[in-house]
């Protein structure tokens, strides 16, 4: 199975510093947001300084820094997919040194009676994409390490939550009733793009994740719901959740 062919035990050929010189430290924690609305918001509402940008012949990725009760916190705007957020994280790690990275938006929920009113914090990724399988050995799920940190820090900030296994893909217009029946019966309470890739390169790097979604969109056998996300994608109150959880981390 191509599964088995990925390398994770020998040395990469390229290197960040082959583009980017040497690394730097500017910052420990660093906030990752995939709504472009959350962004413009906190560009507009706090002093935000550029501090690096992630290279790519299609343009740059600009990260920002600002200070939040005394402490410097770099954020920037997701690619969407496995493979852009985990490289992205990767990159930015390089380029300002943050080890504690803060990531969060929406999610497709898969059981509406788990979900509806209540973040989602994931326990464990299903791995239905390709970046996680350089980086971590073949595994169906791979476990998202600080869910528990998350569910005490949620319960300190006395918010409603639920914790579960989600689903990861790549391929959103491929999650069919097929594939949604499995993940289901697996545990799987919410379906969404990123985490398998992020979590696993955060894992290898030595970097700390910490990740919750806001479900909006609902699947189900019989229909498809959108109603609830625009609110899920671009909510404030998921960024204000995020500065309150570096300030516990």
């Amino acid at each position: 199975m191509i599964t088995d062919s990925f390398d994770n035990q020998t040395p990469s050929i390229v290197s960040f510093g082959d583009f980017y010189g040497e690394q730097k430290h500017l910052v420990d924690i660093c906030l990752v947001t995939f709504s472009k609305q959350i962004f413009d918001t906190v560009l507009a509402t706090f002093d935000c300084t550029k501090i690096a940008d992630i290279h790519a012949s299609n343009g740059f990725i600009p990260i920002y820094q600002f200070t939040h009760e005394g402490r410097k916190i770099g954020f920037y705007l997701s690619g969407i997919g496995s493979t852009l957020a985990a490289q992205f994280c990767i990159e930015s790690n390089y380029l300002i040194g943050a080890t504690k990275y803060i990531m969060f938006g929406s999610a497709g929920s898969l059981d509406g009676e788990k979900t509806t009113g209540k973040f989602v914090i994931p326990t464990h990724a299903y791995r239905d994409e390709g970046m996680s399988y350089h980086y971590a050995p073949p595994a169906d799920y791979i476990e998202i390490g600080n869910h528990g940190k998350m569910a005490e820090i949620f319960r300190e900030l006395d918010l409603p939550y639920v914790e579960g296994r989600v689903w990861t893909t790549d391929a959103f217009m491929r999650e069919t009733v097929g594939q949604m029946a499995l993940r289901r019966n697996e545990g799987c309470i919410a379906v969404e793009m990123e985490l398998a890739g992020v979590q696993s390169v955060c894992d290898f790097h030595g970097l700390e994740l910490y990740d919750f979604l806001a479900t909006g969109d609902v699947l189900s056998e019989n229909e498809y719901r959108v109603e609830g996300l625009n609110d899920a994608n671009h909510n404030m109150d998921k960024f204000d959740i995020a500065l309150e959880i570096a300030k516990r981390i």
